[in-house]
């Protein structure tokens, strides 16, 4: 039995692809997947445009229990963008919580650090992780494209530094499970995988 059923309309967010921003469903088939009940769900999303994807392996969540995209950048006068002001390093910088939650093990936290190599200094993968960090849909209302570069550089080096520490201890507790996210991580991952692994 499927744990949710999404319907025509339902608002949705999808949770690893937070940049995407909301999602509506225009389009809810069952379709079972690896003999397993699911739906085949095509969605319109604010930044991605449209996409079909399975339940099944989609992290959906309903819109209005997700951390919000914002559609227009708020006033100047708005509380966020106050604290923005003073503290854009230390928003711009900071990783997700699913990479530093002490409350999960070291291997999800890998994981989920995985993921950020998603994203790039160049085009669309600068704008979608900047979206993920502002909260903002269009972080170019915001931000120049050169300090979104900087801003970006700046991260990569907090990411690989956090990454450096979470491949010791996953190398120290779960060797097996290193070896393993190195051969599945993306191929600019890999890489940084490997040179940090054999560093030590």
């Amino acid at each position: 039995m499927l744990l949710k059923q999404w319907t025509f309309g339902d608002r949705v967010v999808h949770l690893d692809r937070p940049e995407w921003g909301v999602g509506v469903i225009s389009g809810a088939v069952n379709e079972p997947y690896e003999g397993k009940p699911a739906q085949r769900l095509t969605i319109r999303f604010d930044r991605a445009g449209v996409k079909t994807i399975t339940s099944a392996l989609a992290n959906l969540v309903p819109a209005d229990e997700a951390p919000r995209i914002q559609a227009e950048p708020p006033p100047a006068d708005d509380p966020l963008m106050q604290h923005m002001a003073g503290n854009v390093k230390e928003v711009m910088l900071r990783l997700p919580d699913a990479c530093t939650d002490p409350f999960s093990g070291p291997v999800q936290r890998l994981k989920a650090t995985l993921l950020l190599f998603r994203y790039s200094e160049h085009g669309g993968a600068l704008l979608d992780w900047a979206a993920v960090q502002t909260g903002l849909r269009d972080p170019m209302t915001r931000f120049s494209r050169h300090e979104l570069e900087d801003l970006y550089r700046r991260f990569v080096f907090v990411r690989d530094e956090h990454l450096k520490k979470l491949i010791m201890e996953v190398k120290k507790n779960d060797p097996l499970a290193l070896r393993e996210l190195t051969r599945t991580a993306p191929k600019n991952a890999q890489q940084v995988l490997r040179r940090f692994d054999s560093a030590r």
